[in-house]
């Protein structure tokens, strides 16, 4: 896939989220995909992708905008930084609008999307809609968890540090 192919893919991507049509989202994904969102947790395979952005992102929030910005693509593997912005329609946060600054991290696989991860501030998202401080600390406790369980951080964890040698 070429850059010029991967960014067409994302701006695709990107208007199928703002519409909220989970079909349509989902079709840019492999039948198997599956997409780490840092808010909903991983949701695999289409029906469960168009789920989560239909009945539950988009039950949550409206005026939904987002755009990828520089993207780039090596072999399979891509990546572009991101604005998204919100209106929460959730009742105790209900008209508040949020921005997030993020970057997201995409496998490619026969033009479509295999898997999708994404890392955004989200306790500056949750500042902006006024979160209790102690809810803040239970979802950044779970955040805590899902990162340090995720095999690509067991890994990392248990290899020395780079110029270290075992004895």
């Amino acid at each position: 896939m070429t850059t010029d192919d991967f960014a067409a893919l994302l701006r695709a991507f990107a208007l199928s989220a703002e519409s909220g049509d989970g079909a349509r989202f989902a079709a840019h994904f492999t039948e198997d995909a599956i997409y780490h969102d840092y808010i909903y947790g991983p949701h695999q395979g289409r029906a469960e992708i168009a789920h989560m952005l239909q009945d539950m992102f988009h039950r949550d929030a409206t005026d939904y905008r987002w755009e990828m910005f520089d993207p780039v693509i090596n072999g399979n593997m891509g990546y572009a930084w991101s604005l998204s912005s919100f209106t929460s329609t959730i009742p105790q946060f209900k008209g508040q609008r949020i921005v997030i600054d993020g970057m997201s991290r995409f496998i490619v696989r026969d033009g479509l999307i295999a898997e999708y991860r994404e890392s955004v501030n989200g306790g500056v998202a949750m500042a902006q809609l006024g979160v209790a401080p102690e809810r803040m600390n239970k979802v950044f406790n779970r955040w805590t968890g899902w990162l340090k369980e995720r095999p690509e951080t067991v890994a990392y964890l248990a290899r020395p540090k780079a110029g270290t040698t075992d004895k």
